[in-house]
């Protein structure tokens, strides 16, 4: 899909050498397991030759587990016992176990297929893979994506030993250290200056989560609220002091090192709209914009969330 995105922007006559600095988001919890070996075939990538040539053989689980994945209540239940209960997890990492965090997903990968997981040199989140395939390296997980795994510590911004150790051994040298959101992690791989014309100076800033990305774009700042209607229905704001709780999630704030992300999460949101959508405007998503522009605004007061 990258090598096609760009590879249409080549076409239409863009100047990839103008590009001074790149960075990006992924949908967050969906996990990426490399290969032993695999980080020769990312550095030495031949720009002759698309992407997933290069890097077919590089994954030790073919399947990658994302966000909608609920299979591991088993996992969750074994996290937060191992840690005192599901309020001290969310007092360590901002959320308590859910089924689709990557700390849960990497738990099941070692417990159902222990030669995959022995295989795997590193874990890469989605953002984070992003990453790596422009800096032809491992990117390093930055602290607010990291936040949606049950293994950050959200204070020190470091991985949780207990949490670790409950979910899989020698799980910290396979995630790499985590880093601030904004941080550089280095130029552009060769692959690109070669087979686009990207500058070689053009420097990679750290990818983040879905969610982390949409409260950095839409600026945010303290008392600020955003709603996001997407896939899932998300709330969320910037916060000084949070208190985790067994409800929503805390995260790292993307802009700011030092404050916080609140956020509610409800994977079935556009499923909710869908079914009104199809009671009330025959399937059509134009029929519902219809409806919607002929309503006042504010909808004479009537709110519902």
């Amino acid at each position: 899909a990258l090598d096609m995105i760009l590879e249409k922007m080549k076409s239409s006559g863009f100047n990839f050498s103008q590009v001074r600095a790149l960075s990006g988001a992924g949908q967050q919890h969906g996990s990426v397991y490399w290969k032993r070996g695999s980080i020769q075939n990312l550095k030495n990538a031949s720009s002759k030759l698309p992407l997933h040539q290069s890097l077919k053989d590089c994954f030790s689980v073919s399947n990658s587990p994302i966000w909608m994945d609920s299979s591991t209540a088993s996992q969750c239940s074994a996290l937060e016992k191992a840690v005192g209960g599901a309020q001290h997890l969310a007092s360590i990492t901002g959320s308590r176990a859910y089924e689709r965090f990557t700390g849960n997903q990497i738990a099941k990968i070692y417990s159902q297929n222990p030669e995959a997981y022995r295989q795997t040199e590193r874990i890469s989140l989605v953002s984070s893979f992003a990453a790596s395939l422009f800096l032809g390296a491992y990117a390093p997980i930055d602290y607010s994506d990291g936040s949606g795994m049950n293994l950050l510590h959200i204070w020190e911004k470091v991985w949780s030993a207990p949490c670790l150790d409950a979910c899989a051994p020698g799980l910290e040298e396979k995630l790499g250290c985590p880093v601030p959101s904004h941080s550089v992690l280095g130029s552009i791989s060769p692959y690109y200056t070669q087979r686009y014309g990207f500058s070689p100076d053009c420097k990679i800033v750290a990818f983040t989560g879905d969610n982390p990305a949409s409260l950095a774009g839409m600026r945010l700042q303290e008392g600020d609220i955003a709603i996001s209607l997407g896939t899932s229905d998300t709330l969320f704001l910037w916060i000084q002091e949070p208190t985790p709780a067994l409800e929503g999630h805390i995260l790292c704030n993307p802009v700011d090192c030092q404050t916080y992300m609140a956020l509610l999460c409800f994977k079935n949101g556009s499923l909710m709209r869908e079914i009104i959508r199809d009671d009330c405007a025959s399937g059509s998503w134009d029929e519902f914009s219809k409806a919607l522009s002929s309503t006042v605004a504010g909808n004479n007061g009537n709110l519902g969330i």
